[in-house]
């Protein structure tokens, strides 16, 4: 049984574990859905790294098109979906990035050809062909060839603080459950939506 009664969190925190047990592949896979200045919406697949009563954070390229998107307009959304399980949830906030320490630390426990990736993609821009990815990447591996691998100014990451946080469990006939949190000055509100 859903206890609305519990923090949101440790709720989260069952559920991944429940995927990570039962080897749904990529069970940290969430969808980010950005909005552009123009006000055309985007989405695309980040990974979850970390989170904690603060918010949810993910990695990448401060200068991609979410970044551009999340420094116009830092109101984003998260959905994990585990569809083997027929549970996901969906996080509405605000986007702000991590520290420099945090990036830092992150990024070094990244696999070394990741760390050149960082330096080598211009996420986002336009390339004349995949080559040149691959020629950029070993510019970079003989410039960094014997020494660690620092991370580009451009490269960190960002953790969004929560404003609504819906958990969603697929029922047959369509008689789904959603509960929902909503945070507010004293702490969080609770309901539940028909599905």
């Amino acid at each position: 049984m859903f206890d609305l009664n519990l923090d949101p969190y440790q709720h989260f925190d069952r559920l991944m574990k429940e995927a990570v047990a039962l080897k749904i592949p990529e069970a940290n896979a969430m969808s980010l859905s950005t909005v552009s200045q123009e006000g055309m919406p985007s989405a695309r697949i980040v990974y979850l790294k970390e989170v904690s009563s603060q918010g949810f954070v993910f990695y990448g390229n401060y200068e991609s098109h979410k970044g551009r998107d999340i420094e116009n307009n830092p109101n984003v959304c998260l959905n994990f979906y585990w569809p083997a399980i027929w549970q996901q949830v969906r996080i509405t906030g605000v986007a702000s990035k991590v520290s420099a320490a945090e990036s830092d630390a992150y990024f070094s426990t990244r696999p070394r050809l990741s760390q050149i990736g960082a330096w080598a993609s211009n996420q986002s821009e336009v390339i004349p062909e995949y080559n040149h990815l691959a020629l950029r990447v070993e510019e970079f591996e003989k410039q960094f060839e014997g020494q660690a691998v620092p991370r580009p100014r451009h490269w960190g990451g960002w953790q969004v603080e929560p404003h609504e946080i819906e958990f969603w469990f697929g029922l047959t006939g369509r008689l789904h459950q959603r509960y929902i949190y909503q945070k507010s000055s004293s702490g969080w509100k609770t309901f539940m939506r028909s599905p």
